[in-house]
């Protein structure tokens, strides 16, 4: 037995019904993916003008540090990255920046967690049905050789082993269909994920800015050392002067 007719036998002895157990899992797998995404966007939003709003009013009233305390109590990721920033004020807006994009990088990582399966699952879900049809499309055509085989000669019979074996590429190609119906949902439900972490994002942006203004106008309003002022003259000086006259 060569090699194509031992992967032949293992198609036919597996069957097509695991694949569509296959797709039925993924589908569910994918499905409590996007509805445990959902939630965790929507926490991790937030109320962006409340969070902006109370900010302004925290770092105008009571400074950094007590700021970065009324951060700590949101759980947005916008007010986690915001709160690092501030942390690190007293050493200038450049530190702050820095280190408000070392949070969103931690952040980001959390945020696309786990979508990749989603866009995964979207893209090859068609294939994965394909091919369980293929492998219906086999048994199919095995069928037929062996009931052409057999019954070479009487039509009646013939006939009804060709309609058994369109039926049974009929059945196979529901893996198809389902393999599209389970990548169709992943896909839309990927895209939109994908625009609530762009939205998080949006958030992080706005207070971060907000943070770097508040840090260069303190900057800049802290009054400069006069380097200008004229030196104290040595008590020295004046008989300095007389005694030059003489």
């Amino acid at each position: 037995m060569n090699t194509v007719e031992s992967i032949k036998h293992l198609f036919l002895a597996a069957g097509a019904g695991w694949v569509l157990w296959l797709l039925a899992s993924l589908s569910v797998a994918s499905l409590a993916i996007a509805l445990e995404r959902w939630f965790f966007y929507r926490r991790a939003a937030g109320s962006l003008h409340e969070l902006a709003a109370g900010l302004h009013e925290q770092l105008a009233a009571h400074g950094e540090f007590k700021a970065a305390q009324w951060l700590d109590a949101s759980n947005t990721v916008a007010a986690r990255v915001a709160a690092a920033g501030l942390r690190l004020a007293e050493r200038g807006p450049g530190a702050a920046s820095k280190a408000m994009m070392s949070r969103t990088a931690l952040e980001r990582e959390d945020l696309d967690r786990r979508l990749a399966f989603l866009g995964t699952l979207g893209n090859n879900a068609p294939f994965i049905g394909l091919f369980g049809t293929v492998i219906g499309v086999i048994q199919a055509f095995e069928e037929l050789g062996h009931s052409a085989a057999g019954h070479a000669g009487v039509g009646a019979t013939s006939q009804v082993a060709s309609g058994a074996v369109m039926s049974a590429i009929a059945e196979a190609l529901v893996a198809t269909a389902v393999g599209i119906a389970v990548a169709l949902p992943a896909v839309a439900a990927y895209n939109y994920l994908q625009r609530r972490v762009e939205h998080v994002l949006a958030g992080v942006e706005v207070l971060s800015n907000l943070v770097l203004a508040y840090l260069e106008g303190d900057e800049l309003a802290a009054p400069p050392e006069s380097a200008d002022r004229e030196p104290e003259r040595s008590p020295a000086a004046p008989i300095v002067s007389v005694v030059a006259r003489r």
